[in-house]
């Protein structure tokens, strides 16, 4: 986190005594969207994001592009929009670190709720704790156990310092008077590519996972939905195994601050067809997520006690970045 160009070094600046420029909605969109997706290729945000921008395309008339900016847990495109014009031919997907990140740091990269313009919220992640198929560990309360037995010998990887994944782990630790080692990846291909080669003993991380717990490479201990997962009906959710946690860490679409409203409602109408489309519900169906649409300004709202939650979170863990 610490080599990652702060806010004031990547905003452009404006000519003194020029105001920054207005865009509307006439015309609008006139030429691609870039669509920025956080994450490394091929794991379950960018294939849910192309399928969600695939959709949206047919409803824009013109193309939206994914981008992957992959690395420092999930915030590099909510980064880049400081720097972008607000016409809103340039996008982000927001996971909730974009939310967190300045909770997490002295000298935060940006202002959540005055730095940008929230569209629309899309759906959340189903998450696990996933282990190899050889694994001695049958049950998550045999993998406790071990964890108990020596505190710090065992790893997990997640996608990143400051996800969802590192916190809700960094949660199970805590509730249950056990230590391991975080191992950050860029997504959940490399995580499991770790897993599979023995560099990490667990996995935490979104369902990309699915295809390798299914054919027998991994096994799936614990879910954290509030129910269990249509595809794992026979692995317990975190409650169910006796640590009162769910976590499925919704995310969103969001622009440079300042986008004109027109424009936003645009973009929100054609993301929230895009959500329910069949394109993108296939692929949700697949990673045993589920739509969780809100508009831009209750999206706004959410954001907002979103951070109220996710700072009473981080206190109670008592993490620091930087």
């Amino acid at each position: 986190m610490s080599n990652i160009t702060r806010r004031s070094a990547l905003a452009l600046p404006l000519a003194a005594g020029l105001a920054a420029p207005a865009y509307s909605q006439q015309n609008f969109p006139s030429r691609p969207i870039r669509m920025l997706v956080p994450w490394a290729p091929g794991g379950t945000s960018d294939i849910a994001m192309r399928a969600l921008c695939e959709a949206a395309s047919k409803r824009l008339g013109q193309p939206v592009i994914v981008e992957n900016r992959a690395g420092a847990g999930g915030v590099l495109g909510a980064q880049f929009l400081l720097s972008t014009p607000a016409d809103g031919y340039t996008l982000s997907q927001f996971p909730i670190s974009v939310m967190r990140q300045p909770l997490l740091n002295s000298r935060p990269l940006f202002d959540p709720l005055a730095d940008f313009t929230y569209i629309s919220l899309i759906t959340g992640y189903l998450f696990g704790i996933v282990v190899r198929a050889d694994a001695p560990w049958q049950t998550l309360a045999e993998l406790l156990e071990a964890a108990r037995r020596e505190p710090g010998k065992l790893n997990y990887g997640s996608p990143g310092v400051g996800t969802s994944l590192h916190l809700t782990m960094e949660q199970i630790a805590k509730s249950k008077s056990i230590e391991w080692t975080h191992v950050p990846f860029r997504g959940v291909a490399e995580n499991m590519q770790a897993l599979l080669g023995g560099q990490i003993h667990i996995l935490a991380d979104s369902s990309g996972w699915g295809p390798q717990v299914q054919d027998g490479r991994m096994r799936c201990l614990a879910v954290w939905s509030e129910g269990r997962a249509k595809s794992f009906p026979n692995v317990p959710t975190l409650r169910e195994s006796g640590i009162d946690i769910v976590s499925v860490s919704p995310y969103g679409i969001g622009g440079p601050k300042g986008m004109d409203a027109g424009i936003t409602r645009a973009l929100d109408e054609a993301f929230k067809g895009a959500v329910t489309d069949a394109l993108h519900i296939s692929v949700l169906d697949r990673y045993d997520m589920a739509p969780m649409y809100k508009n831009s300004a209750d999206y706004t709202a959410y954001v907002r006690q979103t951070m109220e939650e996710e700072r009473k979170l981080i206190q109670e863990l008592g993490l620091r970045l930087s």
